[in-house]
C-alpha cells in the first residue's frame, strides 16, 4: 500500500537555533522525540521501549530544516521517496516560528500519525518552556 504525504503546522515560541538543536543532535531528539538516541556516521539510531528504528540524515540547513529518512538497518538506502522533514519558518512581520512536519503515513493510519505528531511537538513544547 502507498503511503501519502501529509504536512502539519505547530506555532512554537523557541529560537529557531534552539528548535534545530533538539531536531538534528542525538541529546535534543532523546529530549523529545525517542528516549535514546544515537548516531553512526549519518544514521541515526532511535530506541523506544526496547526497540529501535534507523533514519539516514538526507539533508540539513542550519536554523531551517532538517530531513531524514527511515531505513530497515545501517546499510539500507530506505524508499527514497518517503522522508520526514522538520522545517521552521519564521513569519517576517510577527517574527512566529512555526515547526512545519512533512511525513509519510499508510491511508488508514493518516490520523493516527497526525496525532503521533501531536503528542511530540507537544512534548517538545514542554522541553522547551513555551
Amino acid at each position: 500500500m502507498d503511503k501519502v504525504q501529509f504536512q502539519q503546522e505547530y506555532l512554537v515560541n523557541a529560537s529557531t537555533s534552539i528548535i534545530y538543536n533538539c531536531f538534528t543532535t542525538p541529546s535534543g531528539l532523546s529530549e523529545w522525540f525517542a528516549d535514546d538516541v544515537n548516531i553512526k556516521d549519518d544514521v541515526f539510531i532511535f530506541f523506544w521501549d526496547g526497540s529501535e528504528e534507523y533514519a539516514k540524515l538526507l539533508t540539513k540547513k542550519r536554523d531551517e530544516y532538517v530531513k531524514y529518512r527511515w531505513i530497515e538497518d545501517l546499510d539500507d538506502e530506505g524508499d527514497k521517496s518517503e522522508f520526514f522533514e522538520l522545517r521552521l519558518r519564521v513569519d517576517a512581520i510577527t517574527k512566529e516560528v512555526a515547526i512545519l512536519v512533512t511525513d509519510f503515513a499508510e491511508e488508514d493510519e493518516l490520523e493516527e500519525a497526525k496525532l503521533l505528531w501531536d503528542s511530540q511537538i507537544d512534548k517538545l513544547k514542554r522541553v522547551l518552556g513555551c
